[in-house]
């Protein structure tokens, strides 16, 4: 436990001119962790002094960066398993104080729908047509397509609010309800475009790698095979590549949805995000 007469005495001396106590009060505050935020969320409330208020804004932050870094970190170790679990922890990176229960809620409610209208006996493609009513038809979701840079289609919290993504955030949600409803759908990382694979266990041809059809959650669940895949890989001069066609592991989905973040920045010219990010992707690029 922290002391808070302690804690707010140094949030005190935050705006210290002297550079050597700002430097050793701001260690101390940082060393304290999450503990800390609730008093300098309060004191920033009640400051008066604008470097008083940024120091107090920046301190906050680097402490939510930190936990952010750790979460992504113990994710990435710990075997990548839950891909719902690691996109709430890069939405965390912009969005720190988001109830994420209300993200599981809305995922439920969707998966839910389509559970009531699912017959045990529907074909592969009848399930897909009936995801897609539900999906795009009734919850009305999209593929941004005016603002396609905007980093707000790769925060999954912001994408399920204005049912607009781009082609990995929409296909991140669609396979994550897919999966809860034991439809074997996963995503796989085409270059220039994210699309789904509707795989089955009972194909074991290497050729065809077990996958029935290809599905893209960009544009309204639109399903194709793989010649379709074949002509878009001519169309961009690249050799054929065995993952190119195959399903994708979960930290290559988080990789490339910081990838867009990334690029998303550069392009507001973000600098201090870009290398926040960047911090994000070596974690999940380390050996």
């Amino acid at each position: 436990m922290i002391n808070p007469t302690e804690v707010n005495s140094l949030i005190r001396l935050l705006d210290d001119p002297d550079g050597e106590i700002f430097e050793h009060v701001h260690q101390k505050l940082l060393s304290y962790g999450p503990e800390a935020i609730e008093y300098l969320e309060q004191a920033w409330e009640q400051a008066f002094d604008a470097v008083q208020q940024e120091r107090i804004a920046n301190l906050v932050h680097e402490i939510q960066f930190g936990i952010v870094k750790k979460d992504l970190q113990l994710w990435h170790q710990g075997g990548a398993f839950d891909l719902l679990q690691g996109i709430l922890i890069v939405n965390r990176y912009q969005y720190p104080d988001l109830d994420e229960q209300k993200v599981i809620n809305q995922i439920e409610a969707i998966k839910r729908d389509i559970w009531i209208q699912m017959m045990n006996e529907a074909s592969p493609a009848e399930q897909i047509k009936l995801i897609n009513h539900v999906f795009y038809s009734i919850y009305g979701f999209v593929g941004n397509t005016t603002n396609h840079q905007d980093p707000q289609n790769s925060y999954i919290s912001q994408v399920l609010e204005t049912k607009k993504g781009n082609q990995i955030s929409l296909a991140i949600i669609y396979s994550i309800i897919a999966q809860k409803l034991d439809i074997p759908v996963y995503g796989v990382n085409l270059p220039q475009h994210f699309i789904l694979a509707y795989m089955d266990e009972t194909l074991q041809s290497d050729f065809e790698g077990g996958i029935l059809f290809y599905i893209n959650a960009f544009n309204k669940g639109f399903i194709f095979g793989r010649r379709d895949v074949d002509m878009f890989l001519k169309q961009l001069n690249l050799k054929f590549d065995k993952q190119f066609y195959e399903p994708c592991s979960n930290t290559d989905i988080i990789k490339r949805v910081l990838r867009n973040l990334i690029s998303a920045y550069e392009h507001l010219g973000s600098a201090d995000k870009v290398d926040e990010l960047n911090e994000l992707l070596e974690i999940i690029e380390g050996p």
